[in-house]
C-alpha cells in the first residue's frame, strides 16, 4: 500500500463528475488508504469544465497531479480527454465516454470540434478505453447513470473490485435511481477487460 495512486476525472458540468469522485474516495478510505482530492468548477452550471484530482496510498500529502503523473484519467466527454491528456502517465490509462458536449465556441461557429477525439488519444495512449456510456445510460432510462458506469469500468480497470461499491453505491445516489445505478454500475465493470 505504499505507492502514491493518482486518478483524475474530468468532465462537464452536471455530468456527475464531483459525486463520482466522492463514491470513490468514500471507498477508498474504507478500503484504509489515505486519500487527497481537489477540484475545479469552470462555470460547470453552465457546461464549463469540472475536474477532481485525487491521489491515494499509505500517505498523500497533496492532492495535485502534475503532468505526466496521473496513473488513470477518466473523460465524461471527448474534448475533455484532450484537454487533459497532458497529465496521464507514459504507460497510463485512459477511460473516454463516447459522447460530445459542444462549447459554446463550437455552437456559435467559432471553432470546430475534433470528432475524432478518440481515435486522437488512443493513438498516443496505448490504454484508451473507448466506453459508449451515455447512450448505454438512455437505455437505463436517464442519461444520470453514465458516471457510474464510468465508475465501474474505473474500478475494474484500477483493480479495486473487492470492495462493496454497489452499498456505497446504494447509499449515495438518491433512492428513486438506486436500482439503475446499480445496472450501470455492473455494465462499467463488463465494459473493459
Amino acid at each position: 500500500m505504499t505507492e502514491i495512486k493518482a486518478i483524475a476525472i474530468v468532465g462537464v458540468g452536471g455530468q456527475g463528475t464531483v459525486l463520482t469522485s466522492d463514491i470513490l474516495i468514500e471507498g477508498l478510505v474504507d478500503l484504509g488508504y489515505d486519500v487527497k482530492k481537489t477540484e475545479q468548477h469552470g462555470l460547470s452550471q453552465r457546461g464549463g469544465s469540472v475536474n477532481c484530482l485525487l491521489k491515494y496510498g499509505e500517505k498523500v500529502y497533496a492532492p495535485l497531479i502534475a503532468n505526466g503523473e496521473a496513473d488513470i484519467v477518466v473523460a465524461f466527454e471527448k474534448i475533455e480527454a484532450i484537454r487533459w491528456l497532458r497529465l496521464l502517465k507514459k504507460d497510463g490509462t485512459m477511460i473516454i465516454n463516447n459522447h460530445e458536449i459542444l462549447p459554446i465556441p463550437v455552437k456559435m461557429g467559432k471553432a470546430a470540434y475534433p470528432h475524432d477525439a478518440i481515435e486522437q488519444v488512443s493513438s498516443v495512449v496505448e490504454h484508451t478505453y473507448a466506453i459508449n456510456a451515455s447512450a448505454e445510460a438512455e437505455k437505463l432510462g436517464t442519461i444520470r447513470v453514465a458516471s457510474i458506469i464510468l465508475l465501474g469500468a474505473l474500478v475494474k480497470l484500477a483493480g479495486l473490485e473487492h470492495y462493496d461499491w454497489p452499498s456505497l453505491i446504494r447509499k449515495k445516489v438518491p433512492a428513486k435511481f438506486v436500482e439503475a445505478n446499480l445496472k450501470a454500475y455492473e455494465l462499467g465493470l463488463k465494459s473493459v477487460n
